[in-house]
């Protein structure tokens, strides 16, 4: 059985950022980063399962405004290497969160000095720029909301409404340090945002390209593949139901809980899997047990 969980670890670590080896997130010690293990922030992103179907609807969510859809069709190499692309973005979000102070710092200046040379006209004729405050903003929060929700169906249902307005209020920190501006900070905050953002928003064959591509994401062998799609399909079902109606896509009650299921099973076994995953390494760096 070791052998099993040991060769499902290491898939599951081609997949993510981890598997780039840039940064060590078990050093220094008792360094407790940007955040540290009494946040909110680590046992919302500590777990692997949800953060992937939270990523992978964030993704689709981003994508709708046609701006930061630009930003990615013109400047990114997503179509010809989208597993590098969710690697790196996979690295971002495990190295501000977990890593030590310095290299989560070293990583956001990396980002804001590409986003300075991300810029042009969106498929529309409106000028966008990735170092645009408002811009950022809606990533984030398509980011966080996605990454909350995930963590709330798969995760901990439980978890307190102060506690998820606190999450938010914690997970803005990066998004500012990015350049952001007027980040929301709380549930209420979030939704009103979002809402003020939907008429700039829309689907078109970009969108779809995109979303095409990422249901048609390569994967490091068949069983991962088989995975990743039960991912993919989870994702698709945490955006919100007006983003789904806009997306063409539908989940009937008989398909959640089916999907849920199969996403119960699928984070068992990863959850007895990977056992050095980002959150434990973090946790053994600030002396704490996981």
């Amino acid at each position: 059985m070791e052998l099993l969980r040991r060769r499902i670890e290491r898939q599951v670590f081609r997949l993510n950022g981890l598997s780039l080896n840039e940064f060590d997130l078990s050093q220094p010690p008792g360094d407790p980063g940007l955040f540290g293990p009494d946040s909110i922030v680590w046992p919302v992103h500590g777990d692997f399962t949800s953060m992937l179907c939270g990523g992978i609807s964030a993704l689709m969510l981003q994508m709708l405004h046609p701006s930061a859809l630009a930003g990615v069709w013109d400047h990114s190499s997503f179509r010809t290497d989208m597993l590098g692309r969710l690697r790196r973005t996979s690295q971002f979000v495990a190295v501000t969160t977990f890593g030590n102070r310095a290299d989560a710092l070293t990583l956001i200046e990396r980002v804001k000095r590409i986003h300075l040379q991300v810029e042009g006209v969106d498929n529309y004729g409106k000028p966008y720029a990735a170092s645009d405050p408002v811009l950022l903003t809606w990533v984030h929060v398509a980011e966080a909301r996605s990454f909350l929700a995930a963590h709330l169906r798969f995760k901990n249902p439980s978890l307190s409404a102060a506690d998820q307005d606190r999450y938010y209020a914690e997970a803005a920190r990066v998004a500012e340090a990015l350049g952001a501006r007027e980040v929301p900070k709380s549930r209420r905050a979030v939704e009103e945002w979002i809402a003020q953002m939907r008429p700039q928003l829309c689907c078109d064959e970009r969108t779809r390209e995109v979303i095409r591509l990422l249901l048609q994401a390569p994967a490091p062998s068949w069983p991962a593949k088989l995975v990743m799609g039960t991912l993919m399909e989870a994702g698709m079902a945490l955006l919100p139901d007006w983003a789904q109606q806009m997306s063409g896509v539908s989940f009937s009650t008989r398909r959640q809980a089916t999907l849920d299921r199969r996403i119960g099973m699928l984070a068992a076994l990863l959850r007895w899997s990977v056992r050095n995953g980002a959150f434990p390494r973090a946790m053994r760096r600030t002396g704490r047990n996981f």
